[in-house]
């Protein structure tokens, strides 16, 4: 399979969150698009999905362009170079308690409209958001506790698993997507925004150094939105599984059951409590195997089908342009329309022009 598509996929609602900023500041949203290699077409299809390599494009030219590493979501811009001096103000915290306090210090003096609390309490312990005023927007919530979770989860080398996320506004669109990334366990409307985790991941040492550290802020931080997704999960375990073996190889849902030491019933409800079914994960799985064929190599469309498990390239058609609301020739033929995206601003050293 291939090694991009095992990145996984990013829905075009973030795309279109993201660059809601821009648009208010009325600077032209195709030319970045076309300049991280998405094409504008994609954004009249609700359910198109872009490469992670793609989206992290875009993320680095957008807060270039505004010079806001916050899209323009707080009443002061967090400038560009922002995160890189907050992993050197954490890179020396010697447990991810200390850290993880230090970095909402920082945050704190960088935004002026939300402030985050780290609170233990027993076995719990909880980042909550104080804000005052109206909720905002989910994807201002989302953005903050993505950075901040992501970025615990890199200094702790292993995804930290959240107990539940709560959210003051009101549920998104794109709310399915966030149950993958934070935890099934989602609440929207409530009374603060924040996310709860085991109080014994604080006690965790900080494994990463100066060096480590160079190599993080090449993708950082566009790469949390697929690399500390929830892996601890069924969901998660399944797909895992399935990824080492052909389409044509998957097992039918009696056989896995079986093979993962449960009835069927049981596995059933399991995934039934983290939102799936064994009939949506092989389908989101080959999606984004698929994109990762169209957007990163030149095999060609019937060879993708047949790789993915499809006797029938017009089976594959079908599925696709259900799966994504455009054919496979049509979402490739968008991609090649837009020029692949530039390396970003980290990816030069940005962290030389900082000062490491």
């Amino acid at each position: 399979m291939s090694g991009n598509s095992e990145k996984g996929t990013i829905a075009i609602s973030f795309v279109q969150e993201a660059l809601a900023g821009v648009r208010a500041r009325g600077l032209d949203a195709g030319a970045m698009l076309a300049a991280a290699g998405i094409s504008p077409e994609l954004l009249t299809t609700p359910l198109a999905r872009v490469s992670s390599d793609h989206y992290g494009a875009l993320w680095h030219l957008i807060a270039q362009a505004l010079d806001d590493e916050f899209f323009g979501m707080d009443s002061r811009p967090m400038k560009v170079g922002s995160f890189t001096l907050l992993c050197h103000a954490v890179i020396h915290g010697d447990t991810l308690e200390r850290a993880l306090r230090r970095a909402l210090r920082f945050l704190r003096l960088v935004l002026d409209d939300l402030e985050g609390e780290l609170v233990r309490e027993g076995d719990t312990a909880r980042v909550v958001l104080r804000e005052r005023g109206e909720p905002r927007r989910a994807f201002a919530y989302g953005t903050f506790l993505i950075i901040l979770h992501g970025l615990a989860c890199w200094l702790a080398g292993r995804r930290i698993p959240l107990l539940r996320a709560d959210f003051r506004c009101a549920e998104p669109a794109f709310s399915p997507e966030w149950r993958v990334l934070f935890s099934p366990e989602l609440h929207f409307s409530q009374g603060r925004t924040g996310i709860s985790f085991a109080a014994e991941y604080l006690d965790m040492p900080n494994i990463q150094n100066e060096r480590t550290m160079k190599e993080f802020l090449r993708s950082a931080p566009a790469n949390f939105l697929v690399k500390y997704k929830n892996s601890a999960g069924l969901t998660a375990r399944i797909r895992r599984r399935l990824r080492e073996m052909p389409p044509d190889a998957w097992p039918d849902f009696d056989t896995l059951a079986r093979q993962l030491h449960a009835s069927p019933a049981t596995l059933r409800r399991h995934l039934d409590r983290e939102g799936q079914s064994y009939r949506t994960l092989k389908d989101d799985l080959r999606r984004d195997l698929a994109i990762g064929f169209l957007s990163h190599t030149e095999t060609s469309v019937t060879d993708i089908g047949a790789k993915l498990g499809f006797a029938e390239s017009s089976a594959f058609h079908r599925a696709f342009k259900k799966w994504t609301g455009a054919s496979p020739g049509e979402y490739r033929h968008t991609l090649v329309a837009s020029p692949s995206p530039q390396p970003s601003p980290r990816g030069r050293g940005e962290g030389e022009r900082q000062g490491r």
